[in-house]
């Protein structure tokens, strides 16, 4: 394994496509700090469906003021009401203005990063800093839906699961405001034709070529 003093990776994908996951195993392994924007938009849902603020905007113009990363990703945000929530938040374009601002900071303080999402190489990482490296999750919406009923401890029908991940896919490809895209050079991972370990295998042999 070769050893960078400079990593920028890319991680796109449908929803539960597995990018969250892949995305942690491979920052465990090259010692990248792993930002997963997703968490960033189910925090701003969880506090909207908490709050019932009269100016959305302005209340999470406060919230991302005085949140840290670390304390947003150790929070519990994949219930079904936040995952059915933030695909309409989502395309709001002075939201993502928010959360792309407290993205760049992050990512501006560091040199090795894992940055995984729905706009990150189209968009965040699309210049100053470029990534170096992109990939495009994909996953049968069967085999997603399946593991994201795992994941939520099956508290609902795996049939709503389905469903919302359909809706959430659809809304994020066909949404105005940085629309999910495979962007050219992306290399897609098919989290339903690979184990953990082969997609780790696959994402670290295109790192290990890079120069």
């Amino acid at each position: 394994m070769k050893k960078f003093k400079k990593l920028i990776i890319a991680c796109d994908g449908e929803s539960a496509s597995g990018k969250s996951t892949a995305a942690k195993l491979i920052s465990k392994k090259y010692k990248l700090l792993l930002i997963n924007s997703g968490l960033l938009y189910r925090y701003a849902s969880r506090e909207i469906i908490s709050h019932n603020p009269t100016n959305n905007i302005n209340f999470l113009k406060k919230k991302f003021r005085t949140i840290s990363y670390n304390k947003i990703d150790k929070l519990d945000l994949h219930s079904e009401k936040i995952s059915n929530h933030v695909s309409s938040l989502a395309k709001n374009k002075n939201v993502r203005k928010i959360i792309n601002i407290f993205q760049k900071k992050l990512i501006k303080k560091n040199k090795k990063i894992c940055v995984e999402g729905r706009d990150i190489a189209s968009k965040i990482l699309a210049k100053n800093p470029k990534y170096d490296l992109a990939f495009y999750f994909k996953c049968d919406v069967k085999i997603a839906s399946y593991r994201r009923w795992l994941d939520i401890k099956k508290k609902v029908p795996l049939k709503n699961v389905r469903n919302s991940l359909n809706k959430r896919t659809v809304m994020d490809k066909k949404r105005k405001n940085s629309p999910l895209i495979r962007v050219k050079d992306a290399i897609l991972i098919r989290t339903d034709k690979l184990s953990k370990k082969q997609v780790l295998l696959k994402m670290s042999k295109h790192i290990d070529k890079l120069v």
